[in-house]
Parts: C-alpha cells; sequence; structure tokens
C-alpha cells in the first residue's frame, strides 16, 4: 500500500493491517514523511512502515545507515504500529550491527524483519539472534524458493522455531489460492496480500477492495 487513498481502500475492504510503501516495483522502500501522516490520519487500523533505501537486502554504506537511523526516529513519532526492516551481510548472515543501530534510533516501535530473512544462509540461526531482540515480533516471508509445499513445509518449521517470540507473517508471491489455504490454516492467523489484492498489472495494478473482502470471506 503506497498512499491514503489505497489505505482507504484497504480499509473498505476489510483489511485488518497494513504495509506502507513506495516503489513497489522493487519490493518496497521507504515512504516519505507527508506520505506516512496522511495514511495515519486516514486510518485507524495498524500501519507498519517500511524503513529501506535501496533494492538490495544489504546495507549500502554507512550514510545509509544514517539516513535509515534519522528516518526511523521521525516516523517513531507518528502514531504507527510498527516498522519493517531487515538486512543480511554479504556472506548471508543476519546484519546484526545494521539492525542494532536502527532499532536504538526508534526503542519504541515494534518490527517486521522482512523478506531479507530468506536471504539468510542459515534462516534457523537467524531466528536464534531475531529473538535477542524484543521489539521484534514478526517475520515476513513468503518460504523462500520452489515449489508451494517445500515452501509451506520450511515456513511451518520457521514458525514452530520462532514461536513464542516471533510470528512468522506469511507473504510474497501467493497466488490466490495459496492466501486462500493459508487464511484457513489456525498456525499462520496472519497473512499479508499484495498482488493478490490487487487488479492485474496488465490493466493498472490497482488495489481492489472486492479482492480484499473477497479473501477475507475465505476465512
Amino acid at each position: 500500500m503506497t498512499s491514503a487513498e489505497e489505505a482507504l481502500t484497504a480499509v473498505a475492504g476489510g483489511a485488518d493491517r497494513l504495509e506502507l510503501v513506495r516503489a513497489l516495483e522493487t519490493g518496497g522502500l521507504t515512504p516519505a514523511w507527508e506520505t506516512v501522516h496522511a495514511v495515519t490520519e486516514a486510518v485507524s487500523i495498524p500501519v507498519r512502515v517500511m524503513l529501506r533505501e535501496n533494492a538490495s537486502m544489504l546495507m549500502a554504506s554507512a550514510d545509509e545507515l544514517r539516513v535509515l537511523r534519522a528516518t526511523a526516529a521521525k516516523f517513531q513519532e507518528l502514531p504507527i504500529d510498527g516498522l519493517v526492516m531487515g538486512w543480511v551481510t554479504g556472506a548471508g548472515g543476519l546484519d546484526v550491527a545494521s539492525l542494532e543501530a536502527v532499532l536504538a534510533a526508534a526503542p519504541l516501535c515494534r518490527v517486521t524483519f522482512h523478506r531479507a530473512f530468506e536471504h539468510l544462509a542459515d534462516p534457523f540461526e537467524g531466528l536464534k539472534l531475531l529473538k535477542r531482540f524484543r521489539q521484534v515480533d514478526r517475520i515476513l516471508t513468503g518460504g523462500g524458493a520452489g515449489l508451494w509445499v517445500e515452501r509451506k513445509q520450511r515456513l511451518r518449521a520457521w514458525s514452530a522455531a520462532a514461536e513464542p517470540e516471533i510470528a512468522i507473517l506469511v507473504g510474497g508471491g501467493l497466488s490466490d489460492t495459496e492466501v486462500a489455504e493459508l487464511m484457513a490454516d489456525p498456525q499462520f492467523p496472519e497473512v499479508h496480500v499484495g498482488r493478490a489484492a490487487r487488479t492485474p498489472q496488465e490493466n493498472d495494478g490497482a488495489l481492489d477492495a472486492r479482492k480484499i473482502a473477497m479473501l477475507k470471506r475465505e476465512q
């Protein structure tokens, strides 16, 4: 979701919470402060805001880290539910130093560690490290690469390892059928939808309240 207008559309369709980003084509980057403010003024459901300055899963530089710390501190002043962030190292480890630094700049914010999780060489070791951060309460992941049966098996294993400190929020590259299957599964009480809530890209890719409502009815 990228604007106050889309936020209102999502609410009209029955969304329970929102993730706010810009540049959807990159997987989402940090939105403008003015957009975050407008969304929090427009809706009353929880809003988590993406904190990401480049399209990779790596922290690009010390300058980028300074920007993200300053942005996180500013976002914390708004009535958001939390932030969405996460970085890995070039060797496929959890970038603990960057995560610590940004969390310290916004100590009151809860955090969803996003799909950088799928780039970890050892997701279970990553889970152990993430559990050290009390602000991190969710991990957004589509289960990695492969067939849906393989991805779902990983999701179940990661969910079991993450509990009780962290919940696995399933999202990313899910078909309508897979979303409906997950929404009927008590192990995954929250599902993150993107393309499944939009019209086809060859049309206009707009957020569709009717599609959101349909997904809600399938719970």
